[in-house]
């Protein structure tokens, strides 16, 4: 799976989680640029990435995840 498919599914969970079709996520994308991005849709969001690409998250690397650029890299790995 290459970087473009992940982010073109990534981009649709986000659109679904926030119900916005406007939202386009790239690597440097944050919880502080999108506006209903909190704790509570952080956990909802994850649960949605993990079905969307049928694998799990360790807890560590949850927490650790500083933007989306991290998390597609953590879902390329699996890929492979």
């Amino acid at each position: 799976m290459d970087s473009r498919e992940i982010y073109t599914r990534l981009n649709r969970v986000f659109q679904e989680v926030f119900d916005d079709r406007s939202i386009r996520v790239g690597p440097e994308t944050t919880a502080d640029d999108i506006e209903d991005w909190d704790s509570l849709e952080h956990i909802t969001l994850i649960s949605a990435v993990e079905r969307e690409f049928r694998m799990k998250f360790k807890m560590g690397e949850i927490s650790s995840m500083k933007n989306v650029g991290e998390m597609a890299g953590i879902i390329a790995s699996r890929a492979r």
